[in-house]
């Protein structure tokens, strides 16, 4: 495995685990337990998409499923921000894990752009790659 596809996967599996923490951390009223059950699922699923789309059987499969794995994200970002609004951890806090969340996303952006922009060129040329080969 290429050194950039492991740097990934241990970005996402250390960025799942921050999640993990967080929701321990929240407090127990109804409100902190049902935004932070919400993050759980989704700032854990991204890292699982990840290796799951490293192991894709289509070029399509591998398209969805770092799609799959953005969608994830944003909705992480969605609930980051209403954790810090409804002040169950104050934003100062959350900020480290919203800007990797941010970084996150922009990866995983390029990720899919840079794989649909190789896919049009090789299709041009004749060649259908595996979807190993088009992962950055």
């Amino acid at each position: 495995m290429n050194a950039a596809r492991e740097d990934l996967r241990k970005r996402t599996k250390d960025y799942a685990l921050r999640i993990v923490k967080l929701y321990a951390a929240l407090p127990n009223g109804a409100v902190a337990q049902v935004l932070g059950k919400q993050i759980l699922r989704s700032g854990t699923s991204p890292g699982a998409q990840y290796r799951e789309a490293c192991r894709a059987k289509s070029n399509a499969d591998f398209i969805n499923k770092i799609e799959g794995a953005l969608q994830e994200f944003d909705e992480t970002q969605y609930w980051l921000e209403l954790i810090a609004e409804t002040k169950l951890v104050k934003a100062e806090r959350l900020a480290a894990l919203q800007e990797e969340t941010e970084e996150l996303i922009a990866m995983f952006v390029t990720i899919v752009k840079g794989v649909k922009e190789k896919q049009k060129m090789l299709k041009e040329k004749g060649i259908i790659p595996h979807p190993s080969a088009l992962i950055p």
